[in-house]
């Protein structure tokens, strides 16, 4: 079996995958500002950063509420794809750098935010960036949405496909991260809230979908025709009105750096 190696440049992973990305990842349900705004005084004035801002789903929240968004996101690919998928909203702008090395000013940003990308990071040293660029009493805020593995006998299968037909699956997930790991490599003491989300999917949109990951085998790669015959059936087997769901949590956790 042939997929991707581990040792593949994350700020390259993605670029052959853009397009599904963009197509089939789920969006960032619209509570995420309100839970901010209740949880750490957003307001559409605020100044985000999105740090792996990707195909800009997560910069989309923010725009949506009216505040201006710089996104950092050091992979071409997505972030000509983030530009384009975010082209009318004028507030938006962004930038080819990484977590690790934003180049934005110290002090300049109210809040920043991290979606998908955390687990790509080295995060110690990206949390020692955040602080630097963050305003005194901004905030760390980090969110994805997290596939429920278990509630369905649907997502049970896929589990268990993703893990016969991909070796990089587990290790490239951030299915482990929480508080307390978060805590410890931001080195601040995180609050959390929890979303609901969901996708529906037909064949076409669930074989997009499985493959816009990082971890799947490519086309032409050994392992990629066995792994899509498996999902097909997966799919007629638990295929509802010739639809699957995928449910997720949207997780979320926040933290507030220093006030002077």
């Amino acid at each position: 079996m042939s997929s991707q190696p581990v040792d593949k440049r994350p700020t390259q992973r993605f670029s052959s995958r853009v397009q599904d990305y963009v197509n089939y990842r789920p969006r960032y349900p619209q509570a995420v500002i309100s839970t901010l705004e209740h949880a750490c005084g957003l307001t559409a004035d605020h100044l985000i950063a999105d740090v792996g801002s990707g195909t800009g789903f997560l910069s989309e929240v923010f725009l949506r509420n009216g505040n201006s968004v710089i996104g950092i996101e050091p992979n071409l690919e997505m972030r000509e794809a983030g530009e384009a998928y975010l082209a009318n909203y004028p507030y938006f702008s962004s930038s080819d750098a990484t977590a690790e090395f934003t180049r934005l000013p110290s002090a300049s940003v109210d809040f920043v935010v991290v979606g998908q990308a955390w687990h790509w990071f080295k995060g110690p040293v990206a949390a020692r960036e955040f602080k630097r660029i963050l305003r005194p009493g901004g905030w760390i805020v980090l969110a994805w949405n997290a596939r429920r593995l278990e509630t369905t006998a649907f997502l049970r299968e896929y589990e268990r496909v993703l893990c016969e037909f991909c070796p990089e699956y587990g290790v490239l997930n951030h299915q482990d991260q929480d508080q307390r790991t978060l805590s410890d490599a931001i080195g601040l003491p995180i609050h959390t809230a929890n979303i609901p989300n969901s996708q529906l999917f037909d064949r076409a949109g669930f074989l997009g979908r499985v493959f816009s990951s990082s971890y799947t085998p490519e086309p032409g790669t050994s392992g990629y025709v066995p792994m899509r015959t498996a999902l097909i059936a997966l799919f007629h087997q638990h295929a509802v009105d010739d639809l699957v769901s995928f449910e997720y949590d949207c997780m979320m956790y926040f933290a507030q750096a220093g006030k002077i």
